[in-house]
């Protein structure tokens, strides 16, 4: 993620050993800096970023000078964190960690926004996958906002490119690897620029040997916020003794870019890190072994919860919800699928049987053909009642299979019209029933 990333959460954490050469004397010439992340190395992470920077929004119809916000934001994290797994490069492909805290805060104009995890997902797995971290928790299903929360951060271990392939003597510089400034920078594509790394100093601090390695630079690319231009200017101190880095700080500076290359915002921080080798009875052998540690249908659905709504339910990744409005609420599905929830007074909530034929008179009042009637059949009993019907129809030459659900519950009752295209169809129809199960009116 980008260090001042301003759509998501603002972290910047590194997770990188060093080993110094057992034939070296400390102080010498040459010194190599050799990653050794083994699956079972944990560590304690702490980390706090602060920014502050302005956004000038588009001109609007009749404005002539555009209006600017001010931005300004707070991270703290702190985690426990144990490597699983790694990849055929020997690179680590995923970590579990448990939160102790997760706060964001920030403001943009007058607008403020507050976000933490919640205690139920607080021990997430992170796997990194093409520079993407995807996380998920195998304690509960987690909201897009903690999705978004964590998916930002900084995949630690990615960030072993900051170190010199080679051996290496007190003011040599390298060429930081492109993969890991992505990690630092959440660009998705580097177009241009390059950061430096230096070893400036081999000291001792408290009777501990440390290194001291600096890093600056500027990159252009394109990233979530579009095209942006970053700066770095900061260093890590490695810890000889216990061969890992116990302190990071960095300024960064980061400006949004238009089309034309202009800057349009400009965003400054600073990041503050300190990391110490230390094992959690959260993430220990015998704990591990009662969790399921990969990803599969159950713990990667994520939770969609909206009080003001009063509306909960769990649904596929694949699925997003593209909208709320009024007592309506949209989800669509990668493929083209998508579903148009309406909520209703228990008192104004059509049967199964009405719903059908309010169905079908619509679709004939749009010249729908209607092809085949898959009768109303209950999918769930009890308090939470679902019955469910289809149609086979064909509009403008083209055939499409709707289906329908209507919920009856104590608090109150919906209906549901969703649209399955024919890519994934035996899927999609699986995912509607799960999702409207799982649905519950508050």
């Amino acid at each position: 993620m980008s260090v001042l990333h301003i759509r998501g959460h603002i972290g910047l954490v590194t997770a990188t050993l060093i080993f110094w050469a057992p034939a070296l004397a400390f102080g010498q010439e040459q010194v190599r800096l050799v990653e050794a992340l083994p699956p079972g190395a944990q560590y304690n992470v702490s980390c706090r970023v602060d920014v502050t920077g302005s956004l000038t929004l588009p001109l609007e119809k009749g404005q002539t000078t555009p209006k600017t916000l001010a931005v300004s934001g707070t991270s703290v994290i702190d985690y426990h964190e144990r490597v699983l797994t790694l990849n055929p490069q020997q690179h680590v492909k995923t970590t579990i960690r448990m939160y102790r805290k997760l706060d964001f805060e920030r403001k943009v104009g007058d607008q403020r926004q507050s976000t933490t995890l919640r205690p139920e997902v607080r021990r997430m797995v992170i796997l990194r996958q093409n520079q993407v971290e995807v996380p998920f928790s195998p304690d509960g299903p987690m909201t897009w906002n903690e999705l978004d929360l964590v998916r930002t951060d900084v995949f630690t271990p990615a960030l072993v490119g900051l170190l010199p392939a080679q051996a290496v003597k007190l003011n040599d510089r390298w060429q930081a690897a492109a993969y890991s400034i992505q990690e630092l920078t959440d660009l998705d594509k580097i177009e241009e620029g390059i950061v430096t790394c230096q070893l400036d100093q081999l000291t001792k601090v408290n009777g501990r040997r440390q290194a001291r390695v600096s890093f600056k630079g500027a990159v252009r690319g394109v990233g979530e916020d579009g095209p942006t231009r970053h700066t770095l200017d900061g260093y890590l101190l490695f810890d000889a003794e216990s061969n890992h880095i116990s302190y990071v700080t960095v300024r960064g500076t980061q400006q949004l870019l238009d089309k034309d290359g202009k800057t349009v915002g400009k965003i400054e921080g600073t990041f503050v890190l300190t990391r110490r080798p230390e094992a959690s009875k959260d993430l220990s052998d015998a704990v591990l072994r009662t969790l399921k540690l990969e990803p599969n249908e159950d713990n990667t659905q994520l939770l969609y919860d909206n009080p003001e709504l009063g509306l909960r339910f769990l649904h596929p990744r694949r699925w997003r919800v593209a909208g709320v409005r009024g007592q309506q609420l949209g989800l669509d599905e990668n493929s083209g699928s998508g579903l148009l929830l309406t909520l209703e007074p228990l008192k104004e909530l059509p049967t199964a049987a009405q719903f059908l034929q309010e169905s079908r008179t619509y679709l004939e009042q749009q010249k729908a053909k209607i092809l085949r009637v898959d009768p109303v059949r209950q999918l769930q009993g009890g308090a939470k009642a679902v019955d469910q019907f289809a149609l086979e129809v064909e509009i403008g030459g083209q055939k499409a299979l709707m289906n329908y659900f209507v919920l009856r519950q104590a608090k109150g009752g919906a209906t549901i019209a969703a649209r399955v295209q024919p890519a994934q169809q035996n899927l999609i129809l699986q995912d509607l029933e799960k999702i409207v199960k799982s649905m519950q009116i508050q």
